[in-house]
């Protein structure tokens, strides 16, 4: 074991201007919401109104939200061990809240399926396509990285963790929620968690963002890694996206079925912004700004 630097005794010290660090500082600022405070009250009686085909819209999605919150709250772990092993300290600094954040997430949903009075088992609603990202892709991926923590790997890890499931799979959750109850005035303590929400994960896609663009930078080949692994991954998101319409093109609530031209989007944005890191100097990576990395 090589000798241990403590570099915050050094005159290093911290790299306060870098993006991980300055997330860190937005983490500690906007990230202390407690799910506890959210009064649910409106939503029960809201929950009552609904007839039985919004209610198992919505229900879907709270399942799929739940689901995936406690995949990625257990699945973060190699992450933050792999990059300790590096010795990056301000972005270690980071995926501590990181992590807070995805068990506080996990809670959130928790408590409104408690409040609807939802305690039964919804792994119905969990689909094959939903199960081969959350119960095998996800966890396969950042498993790897506990004992290869090669550039290769991270990359994969951070594209199907960050990128896809953050990226693509929540933000689209986000804007189905909105788009089926926001203009009703249905459930606002659910919609007020999915904002605070969207916000922790804007730090969490701005990590990401930030990571892929440092090892693009540091290993130009690593750009076609990610590109090849959004490939594979974008049949999902459109089976995903389509599972449980039925085909209709509105949903109970009126609305039209547009997420999976949502989802689209947000894949191309997603791969826009790693294509820029080609050509750029890592002083630039970690110079990025908040919006750049599409914090919120």
């Amino acid at each position: 074991m090589s000798e241990r630097v403590i570099l915050t005794t050094s005159s290093r010290g911290l790299k306060e201007d870098s993006l991980p660090y300055r997330l860190y500082q937005k983490a500690k600022k906007f990230g202390i919401w407690n799910p506890m405070d959210i009064d649910f009250s409106q939503d029960v009686e809201d929950w009552k109104k609904m007839n039985d085909e919004q209610r198992e819209g919505i229900l879907r999605l709270i399942s799929m939200f739940q689901a995936g919150e406690e995949a990625v709250t257990l699945d973060l772990l190699p992450l933050m061990m792999a990059i300790a092993k590096e010795g990056r300290l301000e972005e270690e600094m980071f995926l501590t809240t990181f992590l807070f954040e995805e068990a506080k997430h996990t809670e959130f949903f928790r408590l409104v399926l408690n409040a609807i009075g939802e305690r039964g088992d919804l792994a119905h609603f969990h689909s094959d396509s939903y199960k081969k990202v959350f119960y095998e892709i996800l966890p396969t991926s950042m498993e790897r990285i506990t004992t290869d923590q090669s550039p290769e790997a991270i990359a994969e890890a951070s594209t199907v963790y960050n990128m896809f499931v953050e990226g693509v799979l929540a933000e689209t959750g986000y804007y189905s929620f909105y788009n089926s109850l926001e203009d009703i005035g249905y459930m606002p303590g659910l919609l007020k968690g999915i904002g605070y929400l969207k916000k922790d994960e804007s730090r969490h896609i701005g990590y990401g963002t930030f990571l892929l663009q440092r090892l693009i930078c540091e290993h130009p080949h690593i750009y076609d890694v990610v590109m090849k692994k959004m490939e594979e991954l974008t049949p999902l998101a459109v089976q995903i996206n389509t599972e449980g319409n039925d085909g209709r093109e509105v949903s109970a609530f009126g609305k039209p079925i547009d997420s999976l031209e949502f989802s689209m989007k947000q894949l191309q944005v997603r791969m826009e912004v790693l294509a820029r890191a080609r050509g750029k100097k890592i002083e630039e990576i970690y110079k990025m700004s908040e919006s750049e990395a599409g914090v919120l």
